[in-house]
């Protein structure tokens, strides 16, 4: 089929439209003609004629263009039942067959009623109606408690691409302007992706991060995150992020020289924070960097007071937080007020079971001539590693609070003799049913890190 193309040529006594053939190439170079013949295929459109001008043959339609937008996947939930959690993993164990040699890898269970209570406790708390929860998606990236945790109403700190594009694809997806890249040190592609994205709030602690934000995303609303005392966390994240006060009148002077849009300042006391403390005096260094934010021609509106709460010291943390913006952030202020929590809303929400393949025990029991000690007493001891009668498929269930620290309960019994007295077999049964309230709980392969 031949295709035409438009051409417009001038003489001098008036302009004529010629539909000029495109005729196909053969191999050799030439052009063949259809059976159209020439004198059909061009028409001279006379500007003067009284008659619209038609032409024997139409211009084929161009083809409709397909869309370059990429198609957004959604995240499927896995089941979700209304049932007690330890219920949850007996009939796992059950289904699976783990006593007839099926699937004995281990599994989580989690408890989606825990992670509702503690947003419950978060918004009663004394800072609850001030500080919004920006839930950080490091912790626990699992897709229901995403899911939960967005139906809920909360928002989302994301320090990495796939944790911000995980969060846009759950069923329940927010707004982008719900999430905060809080990463001070990203690739600039990661930039890129954040404005591809929607994604506003960016965090930054150095010059460097300037620069590229300014080459590959210069309308982000920029949050200065500063370096604050965390020398009583478990895990001290100041020793990486966080930009000493004497550093941030150069910072805020060179943002405001590139033309950056400076909105607020952040900090994290680390994670696990065992001094409630610890947030007063960051709230005090963060009241230093807005003074100095007004000097470089900046109206601050957003304080980010990070993480690093445990569900031990909380109610004082509320309290210190709560009385330290009264003092330096009143709600008069117009301040916003984040928080990121991670451990604290999912840290008592995950069991996990897995199976034990081993155990160490003697044959049978033997008697030991211990040496007279320096007083000279002749002391017997007698050891003995009973055997353990009960079959190597039992389970082991944990309550994971931290990948590090755990609380354990075996789900079979277990008896041990001590070295010096024998003492009666100890049993540890799996923990009794959980207090009637709604339960939803589902199970999962995947690991569950912690903040």
């Amino acid at each position: 089929m031949s295709t035409i193309t438009v051409q417009r040529t001038r003489t001098a006594q008036a302009a004529t439209l010629r539909l000029a053939p495109q005729y196909p190439s053969t191999g050799s170079g030439s052009r063949e003609l259809s059976h159209h013949t020439a004198h059909d295929l061009i028409k001279v459109l006379d500007p003067a004629a009284p008659v619209k001008y038609t032409p024997a043959h139409s211009l084929p339609v161009a083809p409709a263009a397909a869309s370059t937008a990429p198609k957004k996947d959604v995240l499927e939930l896995p089941d979700v039942l209304d049932t007690q959690i330890h219920d949850l993993i007996q009939q796992t164990i059950a289904d699976r067959g783990v006593a007839e040699g099926g699937d004995e890898s281990s599994f989580f269970a989690a408890d989606l009623s825990a992670v509702y209570q503690a947003v419950k406790m978060w918004r009663a708390s004394p800072m609850g109606d001030r500080v919004e929860i920006f839930y950080a998606a490091k912790c626990c990236p699992t897709v229901p408690v995403l899911h939960l945790l967005s139906l809920l109403g909360c928002s989302f700190d994301c320090a990495s691409t796939n944790e911000f594009q995980q969060v846009l694809a759950l069923p329940s997806a927010p707004s982008p302007d719900r999430i905060i890249f809080a990463n001070p040190c990203k690739a600039p592609s990661m930039i890129r992706a954040a404005a591809e994205a929607g994604v506003e709030m960016l965090t930054f602690d150095n010059a460097d991060e300037l620069y590229k934000v300014k080459r590959a995303y210069p309308n982000a609303k920029l949050v200065l995150r500063i370096l604050t005392d965390d020398s009583k966390s478990l895990c001290r994240l100041g020793l990486k992020y966080g930009a000493p006060l004497e550093t941030c009148p150069g910072l805020l002077a060179l943002a405001r020289q590139l033309d950056l849009n400076v909105v607020g300042v952040s900090f994290h006391v680390g994670s696990g924070c065992k001094d409630p403390n610890q947030f007063a005096d960051a709230v005090w260094r963060s009241k230093k960097v807005f003074d100095m934010a007004k000097q470089a021609g900046y109206d601050l509106k957003l304080l980010d007071i990070g993480g690093g709460f445990e569900r031990e010291t909380f109610a004082e943390m509320s309290e210190v937080v709560s009385d330290a913006l009264d003092v330096y952030f009143p709600k008069s202020s117009g301040v916003r007020v984040i928080a990121e929590p991670g451990r604290l809303l999912v840290s008592s929400a995950f069991t996990l079971a897995t199976n034990i393949i081993a155990r160490r025990r003697a044959l049978e029991p033997a008697p030991v001539q211990c040496e007279a000690d320096s007083d000279g007493a002749d002391v017997m001891c007698e050891s003995a590693r009973q055997s353990l009668s009960t079959p190597v498929h039992c389970l082991l269930q944990t309550t994971s609070t931290t990948a590090s620290t755990a609380r354990s309960t075996a789900s079979c019994s277990t008896t041990r003799s001590s070295t010096l007295t024998p003492s009666p077999s100890t049993t540890k049964p799996l923990p009794p049913s959980l207090p009637s309230r709604p339960h939803l709980t589902f199970t999962s392969r995947s690991t569950c890190p912690s903040s």
